[in-house]
């Protein structure tokens, strides 16, 4: 039996104990849904960690999915990752979706960066290797024009809980300064 007190975030009174994080490659989901775990004390899954192998090798969609609603199932979570084609299973689970609606040239200056600062051989380091091709760097540029209008239409369709749109990664650092352990904040 849990415990520790209730979750809130932007004031709400519900506990929160099911997040959806999504964006652009480089918008910061990762280092979003890390920050939240530490202060909400939220199990976090990359959705791409467990999407691909040690040889970059994707699940099948029907495994990927059956994956993801098991996950969802879960009491407590933070799933960070796009995968549109699956999103609608993490939407209508999660009772807070994150979209990191950050600008493409952010994302990818974010992504030199993280590619700099992970260099290692651990696990994150496995994931964002790899990634930086010509074809993921026009993905990355035309993400507003191509993606963006998507993710917004399944926001609208499927979205079960709160949504959050962060704009720019002041507004993400803002949004985690919501962050309370307090069911009791003001």
């Amino acid at each position: 039996m849990n415990t520790r007190p209730p979750v809130t975030i932007d004031n709400r009174r519900e506990p929160v104990r099911k997040i959806a994080i999504c964006g652009c490659g480089g918008s910061g989901k990762s280092a979003l849904a890390r920050q939240l775990s530490d202060r909400l004390d939220l199990p976090v899954t990359h959705l791409d960690m467990v999407y691909y192998d040690e040889q970059w090798n994707p699940l099948s969609q029907d495994e990927f999915a059956a994956l993801q609603r098991r996950l969802v199932a879960e009491d407590r979570w933070i799933l960070d990752g796009n995968y549109a084609s699956t999103m609608p299973i993490r939407l209508a689970a999660a009772d807070t979706v994150v979209f990191l609606d950050i600008h493409p040239l952010v994302c990818l200056w974010g992504i030199l960066q993280r590619r700099r600062q992970h260099r290692g051989s651990d696990e994150l380091s496995r994931h964002l290797r790899g990634r930086l091709s010509w074809g993921f760097v026009k993905y990355i540029l035309g993400y507003r024009k191509t993606m963006r209008p998507k993710i917004h239409i399944l926001l609208d369709e499927r979205a079960a809980g709160t949504v959050v749109i962060l704009t720019s990664r002041r507004a993400a650092r803002r949004y985690l300064d919501t962050v309370s352990t307090s069911p009791e904040r003001p």
